[in-house]
């Protein structure tokens, strides 16, 4: 979340306030602040909680709540559509690749083996019971 994390870790040292200060007027935990200042949205509650936390955070420090919310739900979209297009498209390397070919080359000897296995124990079977 980068520039707007800053932005609000900015105004928060501008004023003077430590995050205790902001937690002790928010009500907020200290982990969430924390993460907010960091934009780590995976220690945010999700829903309306982390648009409430951004609205308290910003009516504490001097900024604008609602145009606060917008900049944090823009940033959170953005993010969300780059961490979906990082795990959209994998990357297959040459060596992936190889290690797949020599994969399948040993399931078909493997195959192959356990048929001549097969076959040969089927032949050893008929040939003890044509003896006795």
């Amino acid at each position: 979340m980068g520039d707007f994390s800053h932005r609000l870790k900015q105004a928060r040292v501008s004023r003077g306030l430590s995050l205790h200060d902001i937690a002790g007027v928010t009500k907020i935990s200290m982990v969430a602040l924390e993460a907010l200042e960091r934009g780590d949205l995976s220690r945010l509650p999700g829903g309306i909680f982390s648009r409430a936390f951004v609205r308290s955070y910003a009516l504490a420090v001097g900024l604008d709540p609602e145009q606060a919310v917008a900049e944090f739900l823009a940033e959170r979209e953005r993010s969300e559509h780059e961490a979906s297009q990082a795990i959209a498209v994998p990357e297959v390397t040459a060596d992936d690749r190889e290690f797949l070919e020599r994969q399948r080359k040993a399931a078909r000897i493997l195959r192959a083996v356990v048929i001549a296995l097969g076959a040969a124990l089927i032949v050893f079977v008929l040939w003890k019971v044509k003896l006795l």
